[in-house]
């Protein structure tokens, strides 16, 4: 069983007596094996047992490292009276939204439109036909001021369906149709996209008007990262760079980098980022790491490394993957999928939220109390540390950012201060300041390790395994770094090994950490969602790319090929989230439609069309991609914000897709010359394409025109090439560099 965060109860309460949870594999599910619920999984015995009785199900959905998930575990569904009613006059279903992202949406979708908002937990009361009629977020369990108790609405509810159950059907029937008619994205009447300029520019504009000139960022607060947004600006720039409003995306782009690399959002003892800021100001986090914060912000701080030349911006992105590597990843290769906010400040004690990642005044003093020589005033490393990183006696969180009073006295780590300005403070040399500061860092890294640490979530997620091997290899090919490209082919081994049923030519959704390290599933399997199948292929692409191993390539055509017999809607256009087969008895069947903490998965689906296109020549992928856009062509016209990633993919389409081909041996000096060079320079609408003079190689038979590109006096050779004609043989990387970044 893997390891239990708050909420695990086994060792705990050995009077309780486990429920059918028990059984599952999902540390989430996990968590509330214990609570006095009569819990069922997400399936047909909760469905029968509700048809058969009658009974509304109450459906909960959340995930093992939410924060608000284990507040409302803890004071609702381990409370017995609740617990009787949940049990006696509904129907208790659990569902952990990462191990079925179809269900999450479907259910996200009414309780979006029907209240003040989203987010998890997610509580929703369904009608036997899986119909919603009543749905929420956290509930405290009792009445208060301003919220109504859990308790209260349980009894409401109950007693509405008992008296006015005909009129809640037809309610929730009248709810459905019409979320069906507003979920619906269809190709329509409509012929072709609309024009990336227009559409481009709209979404340029919207993001500056949210811009937040002083921190970076797009809102007030809570600030989440959103690279994909990043990732729109840097394009923007590339497409715009010689006006105005290209340097001005540029800036807005490296602003936010660089003042989340500052802020206590980064994780600076440890690495990696957390999940968003509580502040405008990105310095108290919501302390929860997810794997897929870490891969896309891997990808945004290499690219601004290419942009910019900065070795700021690669240092944060090679920190991201060394804490990926130590805190997230399987012996096997495979990647977890997140670590908890909550963790016991010390052993047999409650856990809060941020205890593993807080420091005090007096422990830092304590860990570094050497004094520092040459400075102008007496100073120790402990000092020094504090004035750089913002620490204070009485603590630099406001009370109003710790309605618990859990964090009085503690701080967060955010830069403060650049290291010249340190420097210049106490009369140091800046190399000197920085070699201080790096070894307290290391001096409070151990020392956090004898701390109790945050719940692990040890299931591994195809999608976010696939976001990660894009990570390991776009920053491992940018850096010109093969280890982190190793960790990116582990990955790609893992997730062909473990989430690949060879017979069908499906992904599997999960696996789980099992006794000793090993990989189980769960029985029957997971099987893949859209999200899973375009997450990996794009991985599989930029490994393609960072390791010219040309197996990565012909398993994501296959992998595209299997998504496109899944989910692709041959009326509409574009893809749906789930199987047709995966999601009977849904009341919807949706398509993703927003680009947020992660792209949207018919977003991604479209730029792996137009690169397998590039890749292969097949007709039939710009088709479908053409399609895709335009399917979501008036969701792009209203709010391109909302899709800045499909939004990128329609420029990318309406632009010519760069064939740069280096014909030379992988393992040759020269060839690898002339890959590094292509890696080193921002240009996100090519593909990379190593001819190694095999006719009968995949890629010759895919593109024939690679038989007709020469090398050059036996040296590796460069040709880049566009709508079917090519530039001269380049040789030198320093020529090619100009090619292709005039």
């Amino acid at each position: 069983m893997p390891a239990g965060g708050k909420g695990s109860h086994p060792s705990s309460t050995p009077q309780r007596v486990p429920n059918r949870l028990i059984h599952e594999k999902s540390p989430y599910l996990l968590q509330h094996a214990y609570n006095p619920v009569d819990w069922y999984p997400w399936g047909e015995e909760a469905f029968d047992k509700a048809r058969k009785e009658s009974k509304p199900i109450f459906l909960s959905v959340g995930y093992s490292t939410c924060h608000w998930c284990h507040m409302m575990e803890e004071e609702s569904f381990q409370n017995e009276e609740i617990g009787r009613l949940l049990s006696e006059d509904f129907v208790s279903v659990k569902v952990d939204r990462e191990e079925r992202p179809d269900v999450d949406k479907v259910y996200m979708t009414f309780v979006q439109a029907t209240s003040s908002g989203g987010g998890w937990p997610m509580n929703v009361w369904l009608t036997p036909n899986l119909q919603p009629f009543v749905g929420g977020t956290y509930f405290p369990p009792e009445d208060g001021l301003t919220r109504v108790g859990f308790r209260t609405v349980l009894l409401r509810i109950r007693e509405q369906w008992k008296q006015n159950k005909n009129t809640l059907l037809e309610n929730s029937q009248r709810v459905t149709t019409a979320l069906l008619a507003r979920s619906e994205i269809s190709v329509g009447d409509r012929q072709l996209p609309p024009s990336a300029a227009t559409v481009n520019n709209r979404c340029f504009q919207q993001l500056d008007e949210g811009y937040d000139e002083e921190y970076g960022g797009f809102a007030e607060a809570p600030k989440f990262p959103t690279p994909v947004i990043l990732s729109f600006l840097f394009s923007y720039w590339l497409s715009h760079r010689l006006t105005q409003d290209g340097s001005r995306a540029q800036q807005m782009a490296l602003h936010t980098l660089k003042m989340m690399a500052n802020g206590g959002i980064r994780d600076h003892v440890g690495q990696g980022f957390h999940r968003y800021s509580t502040d405008r100001q990105w310095h108290v986090p919501h302390f929860e790491k997810m794997l897929y914060d870490q891969a896309q912000l891997a990808v945004a701080y290499s690219q601004a490394f290419q942009l910019s030349g900065d070795e700021f911006y690669s240092d944060v992105a090679k920190g991201i993957l060394q804490y990926v590597a130590r805190s997230l990843s399987h012996r096997s290769g495979g990647f977890y999928s997140a670590e908890d906010a909550d963790s016991p400040p010390e052993r047999g004690q409650r856990p809060k939220e941020g205890a593993y990642y807080v420091w005090t005044v007096k422990e830092v003093q304590q860990l570094l109390p050497e004094p520092v020589l040459g400075a102008t005033e007496p100073l120790t490393s402990g000092q020094l540390l504090m004035k750089h990183y913002g620490l204070t006696e009485a603590g630099n969180i406001s009370p109003s950012q710790d309605p618990k009073g859990e964090l009085q006295g503690q701080n967060v780590l955010t830069v403060r201060y650049s290291l010249e300005l340190t420097a210049a403070r106490f009369g140091l040399d800046v190399e000197a300041v920085r070699t201080l500061l790096n070894t307290g860092l290391e001096k409070l890294f151990q020392a956090r390790k004898h701390r109790p640490k945050p719940h692990l979530d040890s299931k591994m997620l195809a999608a976010w395994n696939g976001l990660m091997v894009s990570g390991y290899a776009v920053t491992g090919a940018v850096l010109g770094q093969d280890r982190l490209i190793n960790y990116a082919t582990n990955g790609a081994k893992f997730l062909k090994r473990h989430m690949f049923d060879v017979a069908s030519g499906r992904l599997m959704r999960t696996c789980y950490t099992g006794p000793g390290g090993t990989v189980e599933h769960s029985n029957p399997p997971c099987w893949g969602f859209l999200e899973d199948y375009a997450f990996v292929v794009r991985g599989l692409l930029d490994l393609y790319e960072a390791s010219q191993e040309s197996a990565w390539l012909e398993w994501a055509l296959r992998l595209q090929d299997t998504q496109d017999r899944l989910f692709w809607d041959s009326q509409g256009g574009g893809y749906f989230c789930s199987e047709a087969e995966l999601g009977a008895g849904l009341p919807l069947r949706l398509k993703d439609d927003q680009d947020g903490a992660e792209p949207s998965a018919n977003s991604v689906s479209a730029h792996n069309l137009l690169r397998l296109h590039g890749f292969t020549g097949h007709k039939d992928w710009m088709d479908k991609c053409v399609c895709l856009l335009t399917a979501f062509s008036e969701r792009m016209r209203r709010v391109p914000v909302a899709l800045p990633e499909m939004v990128r993919a329609l420029s990318a389409q309406q632009q010519t897709l760069k064939q740069i081909v280096i014909c030379g041996d992988r393992q040759a000096k020269d060839t690898k010359a002339l890959v590094q060079c292509v890696h080193s320079v921002y240009i996100p609408n090519k593909v990379l394409i190593l001819a190694d003079g095999d006719p009968s190689s995949f890629l010759s038979r895919q593109l024939p025109f690679l038989s007709t590109l020469r090398r050059l006096e036996d040296q590796a050779t460069a040709y880049v090439c566009e709508n079917q004609a090519c530039s001269v043989p380049i040789t030198d990387p320093c020529e090619l560099r100009k090619l292709l970044h005039p």
